[in-house]
């Protein structure tokens, strides 16, 4: 027995709860730990733009764990296929929480192993030092947004007993002393990283950024949480610290001179290359010539059917007028045009696009494309469906050869990972947590400036859809985010999670997050798709998602309690 536990403590200090597929996954961490790798400065930066590749962009080759439009567990988009929570039972060992804590073992390493490099003055170091630390910080995140408290780990776990009482078979750290480690992990990356104007490497812009999107979480969360979904009480006093760290850390990438606001919100998501657009903080690369591309056009090009934008999404973008559905002088419809085409028909919505957002324009296509109607894009070759029946075409660029584009592994557009308009969103949204409108205005009404809508004023009107409780100015800002960022990284789930509305996503209470566009009798029904009464879309038929409170949270895998019983469960699970 004493022999299995020891070898147990063995796996764990490797890649801390990581399995045995995820060590074969994964660069082994062994080989930088020799004598010889930690000699100069151009090793250390080969080991820290490891970090960079981690980033998921629009995903690799023919993959579809990009970060952008196929994450659906949200009320913008209808999945293809059902999209339940992401756990409804505890399953064994989960993915996120073994690569998590692989990354921040990757970070401890050049944590530790840069100080004692004799060849690299003080600066280097702590630039370096700085990255260890961002992305530690970073790895951490994204394990307290999914499981709550979690094991703050500050070093490279090893079998010495300290560790194992410490660490390994210790509970969790409570997570708001792991997110105080995190903010003190960020301070130090953005006053330690370097400056440049790079925008596919690190420097201290993108640590800024990184910074605003995690305070901002943090902020919005402990604002709205609460103690009757097993959660802490609400704390406003943290909530206020957070927020002023993500308004700094904002307002230092919009002050710095870098970093412009492009005139095209499609350009930032279906170039070529971004290396020349002034939006982007970081960028993934992918190229043709080099055989590293992705598979996001093809996903909402070719046959295999879109996971189209909801009807609730769709009716959230404001009118020319910059007034919301109820409110608006200007035609309301929502109807295409339907003409027939031989057996088929073409529906078209350009009527209903020219009297809203123009980023609504750019999210969907023209034309209807839904079963018993679907619809070619270049006009050759693939016939197109989508659940909703809009059309996903904010990622697609006519520039590409039509051969390429409805094609796995053959699309080679650059992907946004952070860009002004997020960290506009970003500094808008702690802004008006604040109560400092006024600059929350400035950086809203940039972007509507470049869409080409109306300013938002201090004192909108009141929206009869309002049904998060928040003020009307609060309202239209959160708005704001949600048309910007759609199909992006997922952020309308994170979104609601922070601000504690995750029961919008129940499809009983809010039956038009799971129905699209307005079809009339043109749909050809299935067991899970079909028309309801008011002639639009349904896919009720697919699955329904019914809110608990537990989902705030993950379930901890049941294999890591397995391995250590005082790492417990969640509320609920």
């Amino acid at each position: 027995m004493k022999k299995i536990n020891y070898i147990i403590v063995m796996m764990l200090s490797v890649v801390l709860f990581a399995s045995c597929e995820n060590v074969l996954d994964k660069e082994p961490l062994t080989e930088f730990t020799n004598g010889n790798f930690w000699t100069s400065e151009t090793n250390v930066e080969m080991f820290s733009n490891y970090f960079y590749n981690e980033w998921k962009g629009y995903g690799n080759g023919t993959s579809t764990n990009g970060v952008f439009y196929w994450q659906t567990l949200n009320d913008n988009q209808i999945s293809s296929g059902f999209q339940n929570w992401y756990s409804v039972t505890v399953d064994a060992s989960n993915g996120l929480w073994n690569d998590s804590y692989v990354e921040i073992r990757r970070a401890n390493f050049l944590i530790e192993k840069v100080p004692g490099i004799e060849s690299m003055d003080e600066a280097a170091k702590n630039h370096y030092v700085g990255i260890g630390r961002l992305y530690r910080a970073w790895y951490h995140y994204i394990l307290v947004r999914s499981f709550g408290d979690c094991v703050w780990v500050d070093h490279v776990l090893d079998v010495t007993e300290q560790d194992r009482e410490g660490y390994i078979f210790a509970a969790r750290t409570d997570r708001d002393v792991v997110m105080d480690n995190v903010l003190a992990d960020l301070n130090f990356a953005v006053a330690n990283i370097k400056e440049s104007t790079s925008r596919t490497a690190m420097n201290r812009a993108v640590a800024q950024a990184m910074k605003a999107e995690i305070c901002l979480y943090e902020g919005t969360f402990c604002k709205y949480r609460s103690s009757a979904d097993g959660q802490k009480a609400a704390d406003n006093s943290r909530a206020q610290k957070f927020l002023t760290e993500c308004k700094g850390a904002c307002e230092a990438i919009i002050n710095n001179g870098n970093y412009v606001l492009g005139n095209s919100y499609r350009a930032t998501y279906n170039s070529i290359d971004l290396s020349g657009n002034k939006e982007m903080i970081m960028y993934k690369k992918y190229a043709f010539e080099n055989s590293f591309c992705h598979s996001l056009i093809d996903y909402t090009c070719s046959s295999t059917m879109q996971s189209g934008m909801s009807k609730a999404a769709f009716d959230s973008y404001l009118f020319l007028d910059g007034n919301c559905l109820a409110n608006t002088s200007l035609d309301k419809n929502d109807h295409a045009i339907f003409t027939p085409d031989g057996n088929t028909w073409v529906a078209d919505l350009s009527a209903v696009l020219a009297t809203r957002d123009p980023r609504l324009s750019a999210a969907i296509d023209a034309n209807l494309m839904y079963n018993g109607t679907p619809y070619q894009r270049y006009g050759v070759g693939h016939l197109t469906t989508s659940s909703s029946g809009y059309g996903v075409l904010k990622f697609d660029n006519e520039a590409i050869p039509v051969a390429y584009r409805p094609e796995g592994n053959k699309n080679y557009t650059d992907a946004p990972i952070f860009w002004l308009a997020e960290i506009l969103l970003d500094h808008a949204e702690a802004c008006a947590e604040l109560g400092d409108n006024a600059n929350a205005l400035t950086s809203i009404n940039k972007l509507r400036k470049r869409a080409g809508m109306p300013n938002l004023t201090a004192s909108p009107a009141a929206d009869p859809a309002n049904n998060m409780g928040v003020s009307n100015f609060l309202w239209e800002v959160r708005r704001e985010r949600r048309v910007e960022m759609m199909y992006d990284k997922n952020d309308r789930y994170w979104s609601l999670i922070r601000w504690h509305q995750l029961d919008k996503l129940d499809t009983g209470k809010y039956p038009n997050i799971a129905k699209g566009a307005w079809v009339g009798s043109h749909l050809t029904a299935t067991s899970t798709a079909k028309a309801d009464a008011n002639g639009y879309i349904d896919m009720t038929g697919k699955g329904t998602r019914t809110y608990e409170a537990k989902q705030y949270l993950r379930p901890i895998p049941s294999g890591q309690i397995d391995l250590n019983p005082n790492i417990g469960q969640n509320p609920g699970w």
